[in-house]
């Protein structure tokens, strides 16, 4: 059997290691002890976050139970030379250099990761300078503040007879624009650190939306027992009448794919499809209803259907015809962008030039890892259409994890600004991360 493949018998072996009872690791990690047992059996294929669960419970690595830890500590030297290929690191004799100085590696691969982790930070902070129009605001605020202490230090400083009463007025205006800079400073060091932390407050009434369906996990019970999406509302707090309609309009749509769609029938659909990965649009021909619903009801199903029915928690992007996000569910390894445009080479985009026809494309995340992903995508009327009125149409893209996606498969990046593909024939605008095609 294939080392990817041992999963769970690594995390069966290091379960009885620690003397854990399999009901007890289950519990721990928010799982049914039925499918603890599958995988366990390496019978259910196992990653993301239920992989993270189970390795924290058990004191280890994810990538211990996944690959071992030699072949992990491999994999990441292997990884370390293919993003720095000029670097000429011989990357077919790092599992012996791995063997022969197991410290070295070790720190090659800690630096390689913090290196990552750094990017991420990175790109996720110039998204936010370029997009952000709050922190624009802040920076905005102290830059023309700075600029008017200068100025009327500079007329202090140069002007030898100025009279006493203006004298007097520039060191106010310098005392008020002092405590202006000041207060602007501490606006903008809370603006970074709100970006920096996952309970950052929302600042925009999507993402008072994004919020609150994120405290569902994007499954809302209420919508699912056929209660009244204001039912769903009470005790939600938005910050603006704005966000709170936007969540009544989207928790309506919720209610009219459960009525289209009830969760039994797609359950059913699910346990017997054929193929690790659900096609939508053949699943949707099967149900008679539109391919965007369906992709809408896989990613609001519950996490125990979700953990086994589905090969992975897929992400969902929905975007208007002007290119603009209007519903954004990440997938790990796919980050979709906060602000401002994303990667026009997605299927998401395309698909409206084919309107009605469902794409299946694989693609590979230009980054380091070069995630693997399997996106279907479809472009589709969002009313019935009618004779005299032009449609309102909407794109949805379901992307999946799939380590199968060919070395082929087109490269996409993010967004322009922090794309590292510097030969794009569709950048917008130079990228501070670009290395390479």
């Amino acid at each position: 059997m294939a080392r990817a493949g041992l999963t769970g018998s690594r995390i069966r072996e290091r379960r009885s290691v620690l003397g854990l009872r399999q009901a007890e690791l289950a519990r721990q990690a928010g799982i049914s002890a039925s499918y603890l047992n599958l995988i366990e059996h390496n019978r259910r294929r196992i990653g993301g976050k239920i992989l993270r669960d189970i390795a924290g419970v058990l004191g280890v690595d994810p990538a211990q139970l996944s690959e071992g830890a030699g072949v992990a500590l491999t994999a990441t030297l292997r990884e370390a030379a293919a993003d720095r290929p000029d670097a000429g690191a011989e990357a077919e004799a790092a599992e012996e250099f791995a063997g022969r100085f197991p410290g070295w590696a070790r720190l090659l691969a800690e630096q390689h990761g913090q290196i990552g982790r750094l990017e991420q930070s990175v790109e996720a902070l110039t998204d936010r300078l370029a997009h952000d129009p709050h922190l624009a605001a802040s920076l905005h605020e102290v830059l023309s503040t700075v600029t008017a202490i200068r100025s009327a230090a500079t007329i202090l400083v140069e002007t030898r007879e100025l009279e006493p009463e203006w004298r007097a007025r520039f060191h106010r205006n310098i005392h008020e624009d002092s405590a202006r800079l000041a207060d602007g400073a501490q606006r903008l060091v809370d603006e970074l650190d709100a970006g920096q932390a996952q309970s950052a407050a929302p600042v925009a009434p999507q993402d008072e939306v994004d919020a609150f369906l994120a405290l569902s996990d994007g499954h809302v019970a209420a919508i699912e027992a056929g209660r009244d999406p204001e039912t769903a509302l009470e005790g939600a707090s938005f910050g603006s009448s704005a966000a709170r309609d936007m969540a009544r309009r989207m928790l309506t749509r919720m209610a009219q794919d459960v009525a289209a769609l009830p969760m039994d029938r797609l359950a059913a659909a699910l346990r017997d499809q054929a193929g690790p990965v659900p096609d939508p649009s053949a699943l949707a021909a099967g149900f008679g209803v539109p391919t965007g619903l369906v992709m809408r009801r896989l990613v609001s199903l519950p996490p125990d259907l979700r953990e086994t029915l589905l090969p992975a928690p897929p992400g969902l992007v929905i975007a208007d015809a002007s290119g603009t996000l209007l519903f954004r569910r990440e997938v790990t390894g796919f980050p979709v962008p906060r602000y401002g445009a994303a990667c026009p080479l997605w299927p998401l985009f395309s698909a409206f030039s084919r309107p009605g026809v469902p794409i299946r494309q694989g693609l590979r995340m230009a980054g380091r890892g070069e995630g693997r992903f399997t996106a279907f995508a479809i472009a589709e009327a969002d009313q019935p259409l009618r004779a005299g009125e032009e449609p309102v149409w909407r794109s949805h893209m379901l992307i999946w994890p799939d380590a199968e996606v060919a070395d082929t498969a087109p490269r996409v990046g993010v967004s322009c600004r922090i794309c590292p593909r510097e030969f794009c024939r569709s950048r917008r605008e130079p990228s501070i991360m670009a290395r390479g095609a």
